[in-house]
């Protein structure tokens, strides 16, 4: 249930496939049944390129009415941003975003609106236990 992903410079890195994606990607291999490629070309020797790949993200984003500031690198931005906030480590999601130094690791480690709210719920129980006043509204 891992999905080998070849990124920039050639690192490779194996990133958990969740059981309902596998299902999709299934589907999807019956449209072309390449023995190569889950992605391939056009011609089907070569994997879908970079190029190609832009060009198809735009046009989704588009049709989805996501605004131009929307790019692939969101999409990686926002999956590692949830990751952390289910609990998922900064080692392991350096790991996963085949970063080699921590620091590349460390422009993920914002938090989100959600997470704000539930950190500032745990300093006010933490907080309001601490001086035994239990939670103020």
């Amino acid at each position: 249930m891992l999905v080998r992903v070849v990124g920039k410079g050639n690192r490779e890195r194996a990133v958990p496939l969740p059981a309902e994606l596998l299902l999709r990607l299934r589907e999807f291999w019956l449209t072309h049944r390449n023995a190569d490629w889950l992605f391939p070309g056009r011609d089907g020797d070569k994997p879908f390129d970079a190029t190609s790949f832009g060009a198809a993200f735009r046009k989704a984003r588009d049709r989805a009415s996501l605004g131009q500031d929307v790019t692939p690198h969101t999409l990686r931005h926002s999956y590692a941003t949830q990751l952390l906030e289910s609990g998922v480590s900064a080692g392991t999601l350096q790991i996963l975003m085949g970063h080699a130094s921590y620091r590349s690791t460390q422009v993920y480690t914002h938090l989100t609106e959600a997470g704000r709210e539930d950190l500032r719920s745990k300093c006010d129980h933490l907080f309001g236990d601490l001086f035994g006043e239990g939670t103020k509204q």
